[in-house]
């Protein structure tokens, strides 16, 4: 999936259509904050398998 710098743009448009220029900063802080805990999950997941794959060696 390749999203393009006029994609990004017209996202970033309709949103602050949509949302207005006040509501957006609250918008990408708490996105940001879900993709940082979703990527912590997802690297503890794997950590927790690679040590249940080192035990069973």
């Amino acid at each position: 999936m390749n999203i393009g710098f006029g994609e990004i743009a017209l996202i970033v448009f309709f949103a602050l259509l949509i949302f207005g220029p006040k509501k957006l900063p609250e918008l990408g802080q708490a996105a940001g904050k879900t993709l940082r805990e979703f990527k912590n999950a997802t690297k503890g997941i794997i950590d927790d398998e690679e040590q249940k794959a080192q035990k069973h060696d």
